[in-house]
């Protein structure tokens, strides 16, 4: 097999993890729309999850639980698991903060398009 395809296919983790990234940066920086910034936001946050998960994968590992008189083995840390469930704890409420946010611009100016909020906000 080609390196491409036997990359393709062993560490499709980071492939996925590739693709929501770009689809996710895409969608912050080309969409007009407030919300799907906020969804392309959420997006960008899960490839980062993705890849914090993957790289701390280790083949044959296990949890760190250490019994007495117990083999060698090896174990797999903890910490990025750790670390990804307190970042989506934190992206949860970010997005519940932008959301509101979003609500009330709506309420205040009627759209959410950024290109018209800057037409407004020049009238004013």
């Amino acid at each position: 097999m080609t390196p491409l395809v036997d990359v393709l296919t062993s560490r499709y983790a980071y492939v996925l993890f590739a693709l929501l990234l770009g689809i996710g940066l895409y969608m912050i920086v080309s969409s007009q729309n407030l919300v799907k910034k906020v969804i392309g936001l959420n997006l960008f946050q899960t490839a980062l999850f993705l890849f914090f998960i993957a790289s701390a994968y280790l083949a044959g590992g296990q949890a760190p639980i250490v019994h007495h008189g117990g083999k060698e083995a090896t174990y797999v840390s903890p910490l990025p698991q750790v670390i990804v469930l307190t970042a989506i704890v934190v992206g949860i409420a970010v997005t519940a903060v932008a959301l509101a946010l979003l609500v009330r611009i709506y309420a205040e100016y009627g759209t959410l398009e950024e290109d018209v909020l800057r037409e407004v906000r020049s009238d004013d």
